[in-house]
């Protein structure tokens, strides 16, 4: 019996892990969607209650810690620049039991061309940590 019940929950864990990491760049790909569509509300769904926001370079650079700091950079950031349009490249994601971190350069186009090098970390379903690195010279990087 205990047998039994030790397999039936290292499946159920494993089928758990697998389904978040297996859905993670699906995940990350709606959250650059919403940041060049300006969608405020739909990014700040994903994040946990502490996350932590780091811009690195342009206007906005900074560490912001927790939703209500990460809402008002963001809302600055959509009333400034959106709509744009994004174009995801060289996405890639490490993942295990404990959560997944997820890599892209993102190109951001419209009133300006912002070029961002992306790191996503997501903990138990939400976006723990994020790095937004402004890179002008992102293509010839990586």
């Amino acid at each position: 019996m205990q047998l039994r019940t030790i397999m039936l929950a290292v499946a159920m864990l494993t089928t758990a892990c697998s389904s978040v990491m297996a859905t993670t760049t699906d995940e990350a790909t709606e959250h650059v969607n919403a940041v060049a569509a300006g969608d405020v509300d739909k990014l700040m769904a994903g994040y946990a209650e502490n996350a932590v926001f780091q811009w690195v370079g342009g206007p906005l650079d900074g560490v912001y810690s927790g939703r209500e700091a990460i809402r008002g950079v963001w809302s600055k950031f959509a009333k400034g620049n959106a709509p744009l349009t994004a174009k995801i490249e060289k996405l890639a994601e490490s993942g295990n039991q404990k959560g997944s971190t997820v890599t892209a350069n993102v190109t951001f186009a419209g009133k300006n061309t912002i070029k961002v090098r992306y790191i996503l970390t997501y903990r138990e379903g939400k976006l723990a940590n994020e790095i937004w690195q402004i890179d002008p010279q992102l293509a010839s990087n990586y």
